[in-house]
């Protein structure tokens, strides 16, 4: 297994993000997107594997911290603070810490150093942390569920953060959501977990050709003997499932197949009912740094901003 939270295990886990790029990591709530992000960030301790944080092993040294923003779907400072108090009490743990960037931020994000925190709006309080990453000169952001709960507006504004962090090519972003609309816009490469296992990860595009959606009428679909089904959905009108694009081919003309988007992926590998995934890790899947060649074709560097292998 690769590590354990209570009854929950994340098994199999083998993904790699190289620097320069964005890595939406997306799946249902409980399929173990906070828990892979609390071991890559040495949070947690894990069973089996080796894990790497821009060129150091996890756990690392005390200095990684200061290259690593994080931004989570909850606060984590004093609601009674006021943002410039919040200063006060974060800067001490920064040797890189730059007060003139951090009150441009928050001009620039329309937040007052005199509001407390606890008065913000979601959208606010995103910004805010935000700022905080990025006035300790973070190279590689990490994002667990950002836009939960945001505005149309605010993550569009967000979106627009993220586009003018990344053009330094020496930072990276982990970008975890289940708001697939947001990684159609920004996402390089996308890792889907899926019951504490990955099941697919590559670039953006190859995701989206791993599978296709099959449709035909209600009696369609019934013996499909060594082709994967998933997300099976059977009415008295119709059937629908998705399956790995190799299979489609075998289905012949009997079935309207269609390729699908990303929410279609998301929603079908999550589904329970007429799965028959199992313990299959999807097809053609391996660790992106395998085939990073392949990749976006920005000038970025190839290495790892952070990697998980599974050993």
């Amino acid at each position: 297994m690769g590590a354990t939270a209570g009854s929950f295990q994340l098994r199999d886990v083998s993904l790699s993000l190289p620097v320069g790029y964005v890595m939406g990591f997306v799946g249902a709530n409980g399929a173990g997107k906070t828990t892979t992000i609390r071991c890559l960030l040495g949070m947690q301790q894990i069973q089996r594997g080796e894990i790497e944080v821009l060129g150091h092993r996890v756990p690392g040294p005390v200095a990684l911290r200061q290259d690593v923003g994080v931004v989570l779907d909850h606060d984590y400072v004093v609601g009674d603070w006021r943002l410039s108090e919040v200063e006060r009490a974060v800067r001490p743990f920064y040797d890189h810490w730059d007060g003139r960037r951090y009150r441009e931020l928050l001009e620039e994000f329309g937040l007052d150093m005199r509001a407390k925190v606890g008065d913000l709006s979601r959208g606010m309080n995103v910004k805010l942390m935000i700022a905080l990453a990025l006035s300790h000169q973070a190279r590689l952001l990490v994002f667990d569920e950002p836009t939960s709960g945001l505005d149309p507006v605010a993550r569009d504004e967000l979106i627009g953060i993220l586009g003018d962090f990344l053009l330094d090519e020496g930072h990276s972003v982990l970008f975890s959501t289940h708001i697939t609309t947001d990684l159609e816009r920004i996402g390089d490469y996308l890792t889907l977990i899926h019951a504490g296992r990955i099941v697919f990860t590559g670039t953006k595009e190859e995701v989206l050709d791993a599978y296709r959606v099959v449709r035909g009428g209600p009696d369609d679909l019934t013996d499909t003997v060594g082709v994967e089904l998933i997300g099976l959905r059977r009415t008295a009108t119709g059937v629908e499932a998705m399956v790995p694009a190799a299979d489609a081919e075998l289905l012949g003309s009997r079935v309207v197949v269609e390729r699908p988007t990303l929410e279609e992926i998301v929603v079908r590998i999550g589904s329970k009912a007429g799965t028959k995934t199992g313990a299959k890790t999807g097809p053609n899947s391996r660790p992106v740094a395998e085939h990073a060649d392949t990749g976006p074709t920005r000038s970025r560097g190839r290495r790892p901003a952070m990697a998980w292998r599974n050993k």
